[in-house]
């Protein structure tokens, strides 16, 4: 379980790119759009011209998703060494599809591919940088590169003989994908002609679950927060080929100008069903519960965690970072949080009732840039249903979430009773804090001149030091560490009051620390730490 999450976390590496590059795709295409700019959009003109250049700009990572999962999974999982497993990696895959272009030109009938067709469409071929190949998709890249960050890990630091000590390290691992990939290569020409047959059926299967598969998908994506497994559930959505081939982001922002012109119902033209629409989970309820939180709060208490609150919600309604705000919560009431997964899947459910599709994974940049603006002009009513369906839910999640915390008497930021204090931290309350930390403490962490160093040793103190650390890595918010000996980890005021930490999850040696949207450059501190102790 804790290498599932590990890999999970992993994944968010590439993934943190997309949002911007979505983003900037789609305000060139609405400033491409004529039906919004009029004469500006005239394609001989300077403003379309520009606005071309930019949209190929932000084209980047839709186009070369492959390249970046191979990059990016080794940076969070390599165990030594990341720059050079990254080299081998790409190595790796860039010779695993050569051989699958080999085998395929050579022998493409015996394995019941037409390699002489053209790429895209249904032919299942794919060029990736230059290389004509199966479309593995990015399932392809994260086998490949897992399969090579394995070997890394275990044969980076092979001693080899003098006499071919030459080939030590990196030339080592790639010298040993180079064998692995012949028989994988074959495999994947052999068995994945019938695996995008029988993802051709998932489609299907998909299309036909309707609002049951819907409502199953944003519940899990929901409930399987807090153990970084949801990635899982929505990456092979947005980004793989579990209903469209190439994703559903990436299809959706290619075709946003064919839908900003035609007139009729999103959900007729759009085959991606209503998945992805967990960013009104983030929008809508969040709203709601940050009112809930601070209407249950004790009067003298609100006016502080009501700055507290808006500025978790305002993360989450704009960044789509949630966890500031539901770490909150998930856990001294782990039950609000299920109530919290059927209330937001329920949600979109109904929204995709009344027609509501497209790229809506995100908060509400993201979903303004990619739906909203391009699209308001012939789509607008079900836009409207789906604010009016929106704000009838932060009602629901209001009254929910204040008569359970009321009833239940769950204390909540600003309900607090003695010193056992849960609160989201400011920077202010961490220096009163350290103003009442121990002297000897203070002078450890005065040599920090930075944010990211000074954390990143309160952090390592309470994970036990150095020597007590297995690896680690981190998703979109939260230290990932898996740790020698968890009773050597200090408890969850320590992070929360010394490190302004969100909260902690611990299973057994597997250890989240949840920081917020700095925990890469606190990982990379905490890395450099490491070494320096070990050397």
């Amino acid at each position: 379980m804790n290498a599932i999450r590990r890999f999970g976390s992993a994944m968010i590496v590439p993934v943190l790119l997309f949002p911007f590059f979505g983003i900037v795709v789609g305000l060139a295409i609405l400033f491409k759009n004529e039906s919004v700019m009029g004469d500006l959009a005239n394609p001989d003109g300077m403003w379309y011209q520009f606005w071309t250049l930019i949209e190929n700009g932000g084209w980047t990572v839709f186009k070369q998703m492959e390249l970046l999962f191979v990059i990016g999974l080794p940076i969070s999982l390599a165990k030594k060494a990341p720059g050079r497993a990254v080299l081998s990696a790409v190595v790796g895959y860039l010779m695993f599809n050569y051989f699958i272009n080999g085998i395929l030109t050579l022998w493409g009938p015996a394995f019941g591919v037409d390699f002489a067709a053209e790429v895209g469409g249904t032919s299942g071929l794919k060029e990736i940088i230059g290389i004509k190949t199966l479309d593995t998709n990015i399932i392809g890249a994260i086998f490949i590169s897992g399969i090579v960050i394995w070997l890394h890990n275990r044969y980076y630091e092979k001693k080899l003989p003098e006499s071919i000590g030459i080939f030590q390290g990196g030339p080592f691992v790639v010298m040993i994908s180079f064998v692995v990939m012949i028989p994988l290569a074959f495999l994947t020409s052999w068995v994945w002609p019938m695996v995008q047959n029988g993802i051709a059926s998932l489609q299907d299967f998909l299309a036909s679950s309707s609002y049951v598969g819907v409502w199953l998908f944003h519940f899990l994506e929901r409930i399987l927060i807090p153990t970084g497994l949801h990635h899982f559930i929505y990456t092979p959505f947005e980004f793989g080929p579990a209903v469209i081939d190439g994703g559903m982001k990436s299809y959706w922002i290619s075709h946003l100008t064919e839908y900003s012109q035609s007139t009729e119902r999103l959900n007729e033209i759009f085959p991606g069903g209503g998945f992805l629409l967990q960013g009104n989970i983030k929008m809508f309820g969040s709203i709601g519960i940050a009112l809930a939180m601070y209407h249950t709060a004790k009067p003298e208490k609100r006016k502080k965690v009501g700055a507290l609150l808006f500025a978790a919600a305002l993360t989450a309604v704009f960044a789509g970072i949630t966890e500031p705000l539901e770490f909150t919560f998930l856990f001294i009431a782990p039950y609000l949080f299920a109530i919290h997964a059927v209330l937001g899947a329920t949600m979109v459910t109904i929204m995709h009732g009344f027609g509501l599709v497209g790229n809506m994974g995100g908060g509400l940049i993201e979903i303004a840039a990619t739906n909203w603006v391009p699209l308001m002009g012939n789509h607008w009513g079900v836009y409207v249903a789906q604010f009016i369906i929106g704000f009838i839910f932060i009602i629901i999640y209001y009254y929910t979430f204040k008569l359970l915390i009321l009833k239940f008497d769950i204390p909540m930021p600003g309900r607090e009773t003695g010193s056992g204090e849960t609160k989201l931290y400011t920077k202010k309350d961490y220096r009163r804090s350290k103003e009442q930390t121990a002297a000897a403490r203070t002078a450890d962490f005065e040599q920090y001149d930075n944010e990211y160093d000074r954390k990143a040793a309160v952090y390592l103190e309470g994970l036990g030091g150095a020597k007590n650390i297995e690896d680690v890595t981190n998703c979109a918010t939260r230290l990932r560490v898996t740790v020698v000996d968890p009773n050597k980890v200090r408890d969850d005021t320590y992070f929360k009051e010394d490190g302004e930490a969100h909260g902690v999850v611990r299973n057994n040696k597997s250890i989240q620390v949840i920081v917020g949207l700095s925990v890469p450059q606190i990982r990379d501190s905490i890395e450099v730490m490491i070494n320096e102790a070990k050397n």
